[in-house]
Parts: structure tokens; sequence; C-alpha cells
């Protein structure tokens, strides 16, 4: 048996690929037809409906209201079709909304409360949409450590945040990419001074509120209102937040857990990588398993694992050098991947 530390993917990771996500792989009928009772009772387009539309909307799919609700469910769903008697899952992490669905996979939520979380927040961000947020790669094509590249970036983005009437933020802390949240002056001056990469950085991310910053305050107050302390319990499995610090079983305090989750999470920094280094170095895993939906967090968990120099690596190849031996990381969206941890599909 194989020991795995299970990454869930957060928002941006169900478009046109992955409709039909829920119909195809989600294990358990009863519960989702329960996840859809929730957005039933609050006016809301379920989740059956929208994952079995004849074509993909990004207008429609992309909103806060429905995208938290499909890639928590799809999650999930995934952790539940993990093959427990060949896998052993040691730890929990997530991205960003990952975050609450690693709540109720580690069992700190359950799936209907963690969906109820997700929904909430996920509503409420769209229902507010301060902000935005965009990308930008720190890393070259090798993928080699930059770190004075990475400073000279964070530079720029501290100055134009102390600029009169302009706020910008790191907002997550993604392998080699920063993502940057903050108001429209302040988007619009790192879009201006950025160099441009690629031909597509900086990259705005649609529908994206400000998250992990302090604009998200009233939304973090408007959650805390909506989601009381009686929803969180303990894990059965350990956690790792966006600070890289760790969730016991039996030794959580359940109060700190919520004020964390509907206070810290939402308002700063998200660091990603700071999780996976320390899901690495505490818990060695045999695999990291990344849950649908998606497939666009595997790169973003290598760097990670790179830029802490775990194993040794230091640039892309070594990472490939490694994947090809030990089948290293498993995205579930992936379906050669998905079959290797997988139990079969459910029609």
């Amino acid at each position: 048996m194989k020991t795995a530390v299970v990454i869930c993917p957060g928002r941006g990771t169900y478009n046109k690929a992955e409709l039909g996500y829920l119909a195809q792989h989600f294990p358990d009928a009863a519960l989702l037809a329960k996840f859809d009772a929730q957005r039933a009772a609050a006016g809301q387009e379920t989740l059956i409906a929208l994952d079995s539309a004849e074509r993909f909307s990004g207008i429609k799919h992309t909103r806060g209201d429905n995208a938290s609700g499909l890639i928590y469910a799809a999650t999930l769903g995934d952790y539940l079709g993990i093959d427990r008697d060949q896998v052993e899952v040691v730890a929990v992490t997530g991205n960003s909304m990952g975050w609450y669905s690693a709540l109720a996979c580690a069992g700190a939520l359950s799936p209907e409360n963690g969906f109820k979380v997700a929904n909430t927040m996920g509503t409420l961000m769209q229902e507010s949409l301060i902000g935005g947020q965009l990308v930008y790669p720190f890393l070259d094509d090798d993928w080699r450590p930059d770190p004075a590249r990475r400073g000279a970036l964070l530079a720029l983005v501290d100055n134009i945040d102390r600029r009169e009437g302009h706020v910008l933020r790191l907002s997550i802390a993604l392998g080699g990419m920063l993502v940057l949240a903050g108001d429209a002056p302040g988007l619009a001056a790192f879009e201006a001074e950025a160099e441009p990469i690629q031909g597509r950085f900086p990259m705005r991310l649609g529908n994206h509120a400000a998250f992990h910053t302090e604009l998200q305050e009233p939304v973090a107050q408007r959650g805390r209102e909506r989601l009381p302390a009686d929803l969180f319990g303990q894990p059965a499995v350990p956690m790792i937040d966006g600070r890289g610090a760790v969730w016991w079983p039996h030794a959580s305090d359940t109060a700190s857990l919520r004020d964390y989750t509907l206070g810290e999470q939402v308002t700063q920094t998200y660091d990603f990588t700071r999780a996976v280094e320390v899901a690495a170095r505490e818990f060695a895993p045999d695999l990291f398993i990344i849950t649908g939906p998606g497939t666009t967090l595997g790169g973003a968990v290598a760097q990670s694992l790179i830029l802490a120099n775990w194993r040794g690596m230091g640039s892309k190849d070594d990472f490939r050098a490694l994947q090809d031996e030990t089948g290293l990381l498993v995205a579930m969206g992936m379906p050669d991947q998905r079959s290797k941890v997988a139990k079969r599909d459910w029609p």
C-alpha cells in the first residue's frame, strides 16, 4: 500500500473539458441529491443541471455561486473514489477554496456541511465581487528557482500597493506563479508595468474577486454570520492549511479552525507553495494525489516541490525524471493517472 497526500483544487478548475464530470465520476447519487436540495432551497440551479448542460458556458459555470459547488462536489467525489485498499491517505491540503474541500475530505466538516460552507462562501463572493485577480509567473521554462526575480516582482507589487488609491497584494503563492489580487487601479498598474510574458501574462482571471486580501473582510463577516461553529469538528486525517500549519486529529481547537477558515483564510495570503512543502517534509508520501476537476494544479505542485528542493529536485527535468521513475504525482482528472488510484467509476 502506498501513502498519499491528497490535494484539493480551487476555483478555475471546472471548465469546458470538465462538463459532465459529476455524471461520470461522482459515486453517491443520494449525496449529490442532498447538495442539490441545499441549492434548490436557496433558489439556485442544481449541480446536476449545470453538469449535464448541453454546452459549457463561461458566464454561467465559472460564476462563484456555481463554480464553488461544482468544484467541491467533483473534489469530494474523487476523494471518495480513491481505492483505500491500495492507498493510505496520510494528509489532505488544498488550494484556496480547495481548503473547504479539504475540510470535508479530512472529516472536519461532514460532506453536507462542507458543501454548505463552499457554496455559501462562493455565493457571497459572487454577490460582492470585490476587486479581481491576475496571475504572473516568476519561473522560467526550466522551473529553476529564481528568488531574485520573485523578490523584484513582489517589490513592484508592494510599490503599487503603497500608492494612493491602489490596492495590490499577493493573493496566492502558487508554485511558480504569483496570483495577485487588488482593486481595479492596482491590477491595471501591474499590467502596465510588468513585462509581458508568453503573449498571455499578466493574465486576468474572469469571475474572480480579490480573494485572500483584506478587501474580502465584508465577505468573511457575512460568512461568519451564516456558518455557525457547530458545523466544524475534529479532522480524522491531518490537514495542512494555507499557512502551512497542520491541524491534527483529536488535537484541533474547532473554534480556532472556524476562525481561521472564515477569517484569515479569506483575508490573508494563501501560501499553497508552503502547504505543499510542509506536506512533503512532514508526511513524506509516496504519492501526491490531485483530485479533479481539472488538470491545471499539477504544475504548481511540481514547482512547489522544486522550490522546496524536495528529494534534490532543482528543475523541471529533475521532476520529470522522478515522475517517470516513481509516478509521484497523480492527477485524477487525467484518465490514465486516475486509474492508478481510483476504484471503478459509477454510471
